[in-house]
């Protein structure tokens, strides 16, 4: 029973978080319908809302492409499934032939994959259930046309909130970055290669999360730009892009930095004594980072904690250590630029915090000789 219902909110949960999307298309495909039919006065507008459907289910900035793509395809589609129809008739064969010319000249055309494929579908409805004696064509183009502008106007009327989309993906983005490096500081403290190689394992299913987080950001910024409810989100989700960016590279060096300590316990490198301390530091940093940027503040908090890890990464961190571990080092570095530059520093502005590489001393004795 416990498992059942963990199962059961599970779904519910999910449910909630496509609720709006739901909403979305079953407005769009409702009104599409009605203008179709009681307005233009088609008596089968079955292609209305389906256009309505479909041009919601792709990002807000491209669905006036996608309703012009659509109008082309079923163009296409039912011209060449019009002139094939009255001369060959239909049947199996009929069809095939139909459908592989509708695709051969929408891509003849240079089309995209959405007008191909709407061109191939449209040719199946016409040598299927239109006759090509009736004007099935040219209502079904202008039921395309509605359909699409339609869902255009639903989805700036019916929005989703951007930023739940850019909370929801920027936690794993930067739960998995927080993992990562307390992973990395729990295998260096204990010198446990097992361990180490399990931090580098998940770290490098991480791609994913990053691709669609970068979405997500696009299609929420796309949706404040456009819809007039959620314009004032424009400035939280400025935050998320200017973080995403930098985010993506520490999970890089991350990725980086796991390897190469992976290669020093391997080798049996010695630890510099600070490091677990910073690496975990860090990862204190990206926690605050997300909560900051849950909470729609300026991550200056993160900021002084990826500062102070900045300032303590020094060249006496190197020791005696072996090639892996000084790379290992190098990499703490970097990613406290990141998470620097993540809260809003220029690049500049970030390595001004880091101390140089080579000391005072070195500098002298350098000079001396």
């Amino acid at each position: 029973m416990h498992r059942l219902r963990q199962e059961l909110a599970r779904r519910l949960r999910r449910l909630m978080r496509t609720g709006i999307p739901i909403v979305q298309c079953a407005v769009s495909a409702g009104i599409a319908w009605a203008l179709a039919r009681h307005v233009i006065g088609h008596p089968q507008p079955f292609f209305a809302p389906i256009a309505g459907v479909i041009a919601l289910g792709v990002s807000l900035g491209q669905r006036m492409r996608r309703s012009l793509e659509l109008v082309v395809g079923v163009s296409i589609g039912v011209g060449v499934g019009d002139v094939l129809v009255s001369v060959i008739g239909t049947g199996p064969w009929q069809i095939a032939l139909v459908v592989s010319l509708a695709m051969s000249t929408a891509v003849l055309l240079d089309s995209g994959g959405v007008i191909v494929m709407q061109a191939a579908s449209s040719a199946v409805l016409v040598a299927t259930l239109l006759p090509p004696t009736t004007a099935g064509g040219f209502n079904r183009m202008v039921d395309a046309a509605v359909g699409g502008l339609v869902g255009f106007v639903v989805a700036m009327l019916l929005p989703q909130n951007p930023l739940a989309v850019a909370h929801r993906h920027g936690r794993v983005v930067l739960g998995a970055l927080a993992d990562a490096l307390r992973g990395v500081a729990g295998a260096v403290s204990r010198e446990d290669v097992d361990m180490a190689s399990d931090v580098l394992a998940r770290a490098r299913q991480s791609h994913r999360s990053v691709e669609e987080f970068r979405s997500a950001l696009q299609t929420g910024l796309e949706i404040a730009r456009f819809a007039p409810i959620r314009r004032h989100r424009r400035y939280d989700l400025q935050r998320y892009q200017t973080a995403a960016t930098p985010a993506d590279r520490a999970l890089r060096n991350t990725r980086v930095l796991a390897r190469r300590a992976l290669a020093a316990l391997r080798d049996g490198e010695p630890v510099p004594e600070p490091l677990p301390m910073l690496l975990e530091e860090l990862a204190g940093a990206v926690t605050l980072l997300r909560d900051e940027l849950a909470s729609g503040q300026d991550a200056l908090q993160t900021r002084e904690a990826a500062r102070s890890v900045a300032r303590r990464s020094t060249v006496e961190m190197l020791g005696e250590s072996d090639f892996s571990m000084q790379v290992v080092v190098l990499q703490v570095r970097s990613i406290a630029v990141d998470l620097l530059q993540a809260t809003g520093l220029s690049r500049s502005e970030a390595t001004a915090d880091l101390p140089p590489l080579h000391s005072h001393a070195d500098e002298d004795d350098e000079n001396d000789g």
